[in-house]
This record gives structure tokens, C-alpha cells and sequence, in this order.
């Protein structure tokens, strides 16, 4: 699939819930308890229960993978960690994911990830690259 620079590639709306985060903890065996206590989270000053790091950025990079052909290949995916995803236990959160093509050359295609919750980019530098 010919991409070019500035492509829309995904986008797309992930509701967390409480209940995410405990599967997510199962599947992971990161069982941390910020990531589902609240009393926990509050003790170590923080504004109440986080998402997982990881799961951020697997959700992030499966909004791309899944919008793209199954054969495929994915060379790198990186991000930086800038701001937690609080995890409301009635609402939950909604974390909102928009790629688009950064770059194009003879060898790869760099994908760009905006990743945000509320109004907060909570992944940076957050970028995919695939195979030309």
C-alpha cells in the first residue's frame, strides 16, 4: 500500500475500564497496585489509578497494526512516556489514538502516533515504522 506524508492511517477511540486494567494485569503479570487500588495510587501521591505503561502503547500500536495489510512487516515502534492515563472507576478513560504518516523513503514508512486522554498527549515521539 503507497503511503504519503501526512496520511491519516488510523484513528481511533479506546474506552479503559476498571476491568481492563485487571485483565490487562493478569495477561502481563504486572500486578502493581496503582494500577487498580485506589487507596494504593493516593498513598504514593499519584491522582488516582493508572493504566498501564504498556498497555498505552500496545493499544496505540494495535490502532495502526490493524488498519494495515496482515503481510505487513514492522521494523521499530518507539514512544516516550510523558503523562499517566487515570482510569476513573465509574467513567473510565478514554484514550484516543490518531496515526499518520510521518515519512516515506525507499526502505520504511514512519507512522506517527498522537496519543492522548482528555486533552493530555500522553505518548511522545510515539512512532512506528514499516516496511516498504
Amino acid at each position: 500500500m503507497p503511503f504519503a506524508v501526512g496520511d491519516v492511517i488510523a484513528e481511533r477511540t479506546v474506552h479503559l475500564t476498571r476491568e481492563s486494567l485487571v485483565r490487562y494485569a493478569g495477561a502481563s503479570g504486572d500486578f502493581n497496585p496503582i494500577h487498580y487500588r485506589d487507596d494504593v495510587a493516593a498513598s504514593v501521591g499519584l491522582p488516582g489509578v493508572l493504566a498501564h505503561g504498556m498497555l498505552t502503547m500496545g493499544i496505540a500500536s494495535s490502532v495502526v497494526v490493524a488498519a494495515l495489510d496482515p503481510g505487513t512487516r514492522i521494523l521499530d515502534y518507539g514512544v516516550r512516556f510523558t503523562k499517566p492515563v487515570v482510569v476513573d472507576p465509574v467513567d473510565g478513560a478514554d484514550l484516543n489514538v490518531l496515526a499518520t504518516v510521518g515519512a516515506v523513503d525507499d526502505t520504511a514508512t514512519r507512522i506517527d502516533l498522537k496519543v492522548t486522554f482528555g486533552e493530555t498527549t500522553v505518548l511522545v515521539k510515539a512512532q512506528l515504522r514499516i516496511a516498504a
